[in-house]
């Protein structure tokens, strides 16, 4: 096996990307040199890697420092609406080389760390990633945020600085184990500490109520300090700023106790005011009703707001003053977009100030915070919806709790008024849950109190109005809409796979990276021989270099000629790993039955982190391992079949995986998944999906063409009509003998041979208590993955349903969904102009 060209040989090669621009090679070598010697005090001669990627870090951030305060001089300039995406979530990977690509900078880098006797890719890989997120909805948010500086919105993401993101997982013993991720440990070269914009948060406390309004004193204060980092747009010198706050005790935290000679303790008490950014819930689709969860939601919150009034109050560049006092126009120069119900404590957060500090009544108040806010709902799933005890409330938000009250009570009021005597209408609907304890229901106060609602792919979004929300889908229809998710071309492109991006680029130009819609020009290659060629042989380097990275970090010997099967997602029961582990089975069974057939090798790759309170899904990883040790020790398998799992799935790690998968595994039972992001990766790096009809994988059906995909399995009515009928695993088992064999293999420890009853929960959990209905699925899955096989084989024909993918790519830009947010919820307009660089006059 030749050896594959690393991306900076192949960058050498390359020079159809006009990337390198006019920044000057010297001049960036001077940079470097000078951030090397004076930044961080080295001499050449003993720097370290570490050292060489701060100073290439520094010299890159010079280049956004002017564009950055020159954009925000350009907002208060023009006083535009500025759009706040709240977010628990921003999974933004690494920085370094996503910026080079936004700011035209990569070629000109790569040539001054090469004249400098330096490895790009080395020093790319001293970054740490930031991993402050879970996996889709995190990932989304940094999408939106690249999407939105691209498109010249004036936006601002705001989050929490975790000092701990999503843990490393390390698979020890076929086992996840989980270890801290301590990202911050080297420090972080693209964060400002702004502490100019520190905030006080209160917490605890009671509530005086006075003619002139309500008091909330007593309180406990923790201080919210800000980290600026920022981020710039794709060509257009525009940097918006993600402000992600981070916990400080104050000051006389405690500090009374010193008089009786406990300062000791007292200093040591902070950690407790400091522990909110501590750490990432690490739950995907689960809520944990834990205090510190609720302290952290509202923290980010009550940080964010105090900054948004703070703008909109003052509202001239670098000016403290008030030039603004009238709250009626906020909603026409704020927006409020809640990433899921986590930040949903704004509605009520913005109702305390209007009232109690700005002195309005409830009706205006009212009036400006739904105008203002809007909800995007991400989860149908029942143990997702969050549903904060009140008991909790009362102690942490007293203030809150009444003006969560207020609104139910008038809430219910109109819907009594429009259905006189439905009781049971107002339970459903009641923002606070009766019953053994009573409960907040978040998701409730969201549509409440927002002017928008949106799904985020159209099934869910339809899902949304017929089941979960129907209730208030009947009362205001207007509210609801759909907003389908996207991913960033830059990153998801252009930065991890320079070498489809090119192709690309050599036959329809590089404005599609601006504007997705344009891949659809590909089609006029769909016959092309020269273009079939390009793609398939971009496809097998990536292979190539993924393969030798494999080996490299399994020791396991990989055929780049095999068919690369990836299920890359977090380790839930609805996305159906398991479903994928049976096929791995069914496949290994045949290949033993018949092993001089010729079989289309695969190897098949699961990764993805399983919450760590999460039994069932820590089960499921030790099964693919223990399937794994198997199947890739087998001789009689040889290279035929291989199956790894992918440990510390990653942003990082994705951007290597993803261009050299063949095969995307999408298998969610229908109505489960709201959207799906990774699945448009894969189809814009020219992987064929294997899925079902749920989530964006419906509408990516349509896009493509439904013969272009591999679709199986159920869909949402048939799920519906199986509910109804009851579904019973064991008619499946006792009907289907590959099945059959494959679960008693299972059950039996053939896996296992150590320990034989190590699955019994997993099988006990498929045979009677599978909500997502895997042996319905499975018959059908089976035969898709022959038609998949057998395709396979034909190289040529494969890579025309590849190249019809990619045309079909368009819509999943998440430059169309934010445009469509901007236009449809937030009542801005975006701009593709540039403004003017900051060494160029204005």
């Amino acid at each position: 096996m030749s050896k594959p060209l690393s991306d900076q040989e192949k960058r050498k090669q390359i020079s159809v990307r006009g990337l390198a621009g006019v920044e000057n090679v010297a001049d960036l070598k001077t940079n470097f040199n000078r951030h090397l010697h004076f930044t961080l005090v080295k001499d050449r001669n003993v720097a370290t890697k570490r050292d060489y990627y701060f100073a290439l870090a520094h010299t890159v951030r010079d280049h956004l420092v002017g564009r950055w305060i020159r954009t925000q001089q350009h907002y208060y300039e023009k006083d535009p609406k500025r759009v706040y995406y709240l977010s628990l979530e921003f999974y933004m990977g690494r920085t370094l080389q996503n910026t080079m690509v936004n700011l035209g900078l990569e070629n000109a880098c790569d040539e001054a760390i090469y004249q400098l006797g330096l490895d790009m890719e080395e020093l790319q890989d001293m970054e740490e990633d930031a991993g402050l997120g879970n996996g889709g909805l995190g990932r989304l948010a940094a999408c939106f945020l690249d999407s939105m500086a691209s498109l010249g919105l004036a936006a601002y993401g705001y989050g929490i600085r975790y000092e701990f993101g999503i843990f490393n997982q390390r698979i020890a013993d076929g086992w996840q184990v989980e270890e801290a991720d301590d990202w911050l440990r080297y420090g972080n070269p693209w964060e400002k500490a702004r502490p100019e914009y520190m905030r006080p948060v209160h917490f605890y406390g009671r509530v005086e109520h006075h003619p002139d309004g309500a008091k909330w004193v007593d309180t406990q204060v923790v201080l919210a300090l800000p980290y600026d980092t920022p981020v710039p747009g794709y060509k257009n010198n525009i940097v918006n700023t993600m402000r992600l706050w981070s916990a400080k005790a104050p000051c006389e935290f405690n500090l009374k106790d010193f008089n009786v000679g406990g300062y000791i303790q007292a200093v040591l008490d902070r950690n407790l005011a400091e522990n909110i950014s501590r750490v990432l819930y690490p739950n995907d689709n689960f809520f944990e009703g834990k205090e510190l969860r609720l302290k952290q939601e509202y923290f980010v919150v009550a940080a964010t707001l105090q900054d948004i009034i703070r703008r909109f109050k003052s509202s001239k560049f670098g000016s403290t003053e008030v030039v603004r006092t009238d709250f009626t126009t906020l909603p026409d120069k704020v927006a409020i977009q809640l990433n899921d119900t986590h930040p949903a404590l704004a509605i009520p957060e913005l109702m305390r100030i209007l009232m109690d500090e700005e002195k309005l009544t409830w009706e205006k108040a009212w009036d400006i915070t739904v105008r203002t806010c809007a909800y995007t709902n991400h989860t149908v799933l029942p143990e997702a919806l969050e549903r904060w005890p009140i008991d909790l409330f009362q102690n942490l938000l007293p203030r809150h709790l009444e003006i969560i009250y207020e609104i139910n009570h008038r809430h219910l009021e109109r819907i009594s008024s429009m259905f006189p005597g439905d009781n049971d209408r107002l339970r459903r609907m009641s923002l606070i849950e009766e019953g053994g304890q009573k409960k907040i229901n978040m998701a409730h106060l969201c549509i409440v109190g927002a002017h928008a609602v949106n799904g985020v792919a159209r099934i869910h979004s339809d899902i949304l109005k017929a089941t979960v929300f129907k209730d208030f889908y009947e009362v205001d229809p207007q509210k609801f809409q759909n907003k389908t998710n996207g991913i960033t071309p830059r990153r998801w492109l252009v930065m991890c796979n320079p070498g489809l991006a090119d192709v690309i680029a050599e036959r329809i130009g590089e404005d599609y990276i601006r504007d997705l819609d344009q891949l659809k020009k590909l089609l006029r290659f769909e016959d092309d021989d020269a273009f079939i060629r390009d793609i398939a042989k971009v496809k097998q380097e990536n292979k190539l270099k993924f393969a030798a990275y494999l080996e490299d970090h399994y020791k396991v010997k990989i055929n780049p000629d095999s068919m690369f099967d990836l299920q890359v997602k977090r380790i839930h029961e609805y996305k159906r790993q398991l479903l994928n582990c049976l096929h791995i089975i069914t496949f290994y069974n045949r290949i033993k039955k018949e092993p001089n057939k010729s079989w289309t090798p695969r190897t098949i790759m699961i990764g993805g982190k399983a919450a760590p309170g999460y039994h069932t899904a820590k089960m499921i990883i030790r099964l693919i391992t223990a399937i794994g040790d198997i199947v890739n020790n087998d001789p009689v398998v040889g290279d035929r079949l291989k199956v790894i799992f992918l440990e510390n799935y990653r942003v990082t790690l994705a951007e290597k995986a993803i261009p050299a998968a063949d095969l995307s595994e999408q298998i969610s039972t229908a109505g489960t998944e709201a959207s799906g992001t990774g699945n448009m990766k894969f189809m814009l790096n020219g992987a064929l999906t294997i899925g079902t009809m749920d989530g964006a994988n419906v509408e990516m059906a349509e896009e493509a063409g439904e013969d272009n995909l591999f679709i199986f399995g159920m869909r949402v009515e048939d799920v519906e009509e199986l509910d109804k009928r009851g579904y019973r695993a064991t008619e499946y088992y006792n009907r289907i003998p590959e099945l059959k064999q494959a679960i008693d293999q299972i059950a039996g420890g053939f896996f296992s041979p150590k320990n034989p009853e190590m699955f019994k929960d997993i099988v006990n959990m498929l045979m009677h208590h599978d909500r997502f209905k895997v042996f319905a699925d499975y018959e059908d899955y089976i035969k898709c993955q022959e038609r998949v096989s057998a395709l396979y084989k034909n190289p040529k024909e494969w890579t025309k349903k590849v190249i019809n993918n990619i045309a079909g790519c368009g819509k999943f830009s998440s430059d169309r969904t934010i445009a469509q947010y901007a236009r449809e919820i937030w009542g801005m307009e975006p701009s593709l102009a540039k403004i003017a660089a900051p060494d160029d006059p204005r």
